[in-house]
């Protein structure tokens, strides 16, 4: 039986039980040294996570079993008011459903990341949160000062949604287990994900990969459709802005 009578007794049981919570991390993709990770974690269903990423961050989503969904949401670290615009970035690359390539714009009209590779093309930037995955995303953003009011609306990843001819919305369910995307950092971000089923399909979740490296080569995507490269103009002159942002003596 448990004993926790006295200050003695209460450390000795809570260092037991933390030598028996050892996290199972994912491995990084073939090719990547994991001593560059900067961050490494195995969201569970329920779970949340909130990181500032830099410029030249490549993140790395999976979905090891096939069953997760990621709710995203990105703000501009050193400007918070900057945050994802959903509706934007649908409109601007005249494309509702996420592919390589495709920009996460602010709404200030700037790139916050892009996506640079997908292998589950099961994603919706239609539907919004669940109240349980809006609730995460909410806990992850108080954990970087944020309020509720902060926070926009998300992009599910990996449970995806499509447009029927009639127009009502239907689920596609989650891709094929092993599942990744990766996005490209273009402006320092808060990123807030919450591991929470999608508002069309309430199956139980699984777990979910992050991991995060230094990546800047990879800010030179290649896609050159126009309203892109007006979007990529638009950050390259607020950074270059905010290096320079000291008034000479």
């Amino acid at each position: 039986m448990t004993t926790t009578h006295s200050t003695t007794a209460a450390r000795t049981h809570a260092r037991a039980q933390a030598a028996t919570a050892t996290p199972t991390l994912p491995e990084p993709p073939q090719g990547i040294n994991p001593t560059n990770l900067l961050v490494a974690q195995r969201i569970p269903t329920g779970g949340y996570a909130n990181i500032v990423l830099g410029r030249g961050t490549r993140i790395h989503l999976a979905d090891p079993s096939g069953t997760t969904c990621a709710h995203l949401f990105l703000l501009r670290a050193d400007s918070p008011w900057e945050r994802l615009n959903v509706a934007d970035t649908i409109k601007v690359p005249w494309q509702a459903y996420l592919s390589q390539g495709h920009p996460l714009l602010s709404d200030q009209g700037r790139v916050l990341a892009t996506v640079l590779d997908d292998t589950s093309a099961h994603h919706d930037t239609l539907c919004g949160p669940t109240t349980a995955a809006r609730h995460q995303l909410h806990l992850a953003a108080a954990k970087q000062g944020l309020e509720p009011r902060d926070i926009g609306g998300s992009i599910a990843l990996f449970r995806g949604a499509r447009v029927a001819p009639d127009g009502t919305i239907e689920s596609t369910g989650n891709g094929s287990a092993g599942a990744t995307l990766d996005l490209i950092v273009h402006l320092p971000v808060t990123l807030l994900i919450a591991n929470a089923p999608h508002p069309l399909d309430d199956r139980p979740t699984g777990d979910l990969d992050l991991l995060a490296w230094p990546s800047p080569a990879d800010l030179n995507t290649t896609n050159t459709d126009p309203e892109y490269q007006r979007a990529v103009d638009n950050t390259e002159a607020a950074w270059s802005a905010a290096q320079n942002s000291e008034v000479p003596a």
